[in-house]
């Protein structure tokens, strides 16, 4: 049995066609939720829903019509996620249990010194038995400053927190072989670290949240790729969380499986790996310097850059890019791009990224970020 998950509920799971909440179905999920806790698992909920409370709420008193989409987000994030948080509460002191709230935003998260205030906090709330409840401050986020969506989040959260596996439920049941409205399409039940299945992937976004089977295969993909057992599954089948996680059990619903891989990188490297929506700026390298991090091991050198895109810090982190613009790896830069551009193609110069402080995608999934 798992240890430790992280559960990422779609906004498509817990809202009605008429973007109210279904407290029926919130129900339901922290029954499950209380009964993995029972059983002796910790889990950290990232939670979808606040927007689309939000607009319920305000429909019939706001018009929104005349606000720009990030004033009508902040608005309805600002009321949905009281309401959100409150039922909860609620629902939780029910099991005679405390969740506690973690608003999260990409601008925390982009320094390291940021991450690890915000591990240490859901450490520590996991430690005093409290349910984490994260969700994005969309009341303060800005477009450029957005996570892609909470599909995104939750991976963050599943490596910052060491989970064992990462739970996404969508409104279907996992990725199928093609368009899930095709009667002929199937469930794709495993998918191993080698395999790439992102041809049949549909590109469609979700009614009421921001991603799609894209970013979540994107970021299982990543996940796995760091030792975590990730499973998308239907949020509206009934008892689909104790089914899929608590052995024993007879039955197991439709789902995906991302196989884990057996590497667990440092936490460093965690880090560094879901920060590519953070990068700062680009180090543009030639093929021998591509080539030589993609075989694994090896630091950027000088004499390999040819170009520097942005303008950074030391310390930042920045992407690494080969000739064909595909991404190759992040990084934490120990040069600004001032000094990176006056270094590029120089021998003898100290490691512009160090090994140490890289993160090379293996999964070849970012090659066109």
């Amino acid at each position: 049995m798992y240890k430790r998950v992280t559960i990422k509920i779609g906004s498509n799971v817990l809202t009605r066609r008429d973007g109210t909440l279904d407290f029926t179905r919130m129900s339901a999920l922290v029954d499950q939720v209380a009964s993995l806790r029972d059983a002796g698992m910790e889990v950290v909920l990232v939670s979808s829903g606040a927007v689309a409370s939000g607009r319920g709420e305000l429909r019939d008193s706001v018009d929104a019509a005349g606000l720009d989409a990030v004033s009508a987000r902040q608005l309805f994030s600002a009321v949905g996620q009281a309401k959100l948080i409150n039922r909860y509460f609620e629902l939780f002191r029910d099991h005679r249990m405390v969740c506690g709230q973690v608003l999260a935003t990409k601008e925390n998260l982009a320094t390291r010194r940021h991450y690890l205030n915000q591990q240490h906090c859901v450490e520590v709330m996991l430690r005093s038995g409290v349910v984490p409840v994260v969700n994005e401050n969309d009341t303060v986020s800005v477009s450029e400053l957005m996570f892609t969506d909470n599909d995104e989040l939750s991976g963050l959260m599943a490596t910052m927190t060491d989970a064992d596996a990462l739970v996404i439920l969508s409104n279907i049941d996992g990725i199928y072989s093609g368009d899930p409205a095709d009667p002929a399409s199937q469930v794709i039940e495993r998918i191993e670290p080698d395999m790439d299945v992102s041809w049949c992937i549909c590109s469609g976004r979700s009614s009421l949240g921001r991603g799609g089977m894209t970013t979540k295969y994107r970021i299982a993909r990543k996940v796995a790729a760091e030792g975590i057992a990730v499973m998308i599954a239907n949020g509206k089948r009934e008892g689909v969380l104790t089914e899929l996680l608590l052995d024993g059990s007879e039955a197991r619903p439709p789902h995906t499986l991302f196989v884990p891989s057996g590497k667990r990188p440092s936490s460093l490297r965690k880090w560094i790996a879901h920060s590519d929506s953070f990068a700062k700026g680009a180090l543009l390298v030639d093929e021998g310097a591509a080539r030589a991090i993609r075989a694994g091991g090896a630091s950027l050198l000088a004499v390999g850059l040819v170009g520097v895109e942005g303008d950074f810090e030391r310390d930042d982190i920045v992407r690494v890019a080969a000739p064909d613009g595909g991404v190759v790896a992040w990084g934490r830069c120990a040069y600004s791009s001032a000094e990176a551009q006056a270094a590029a193609g120089r021998a003898g110069q100290s490691p512009l990224i160090h090994a140490d402080y890289m993160y090379v995608d293996e999964t070849d999934i970012f090659r066109d970020v």
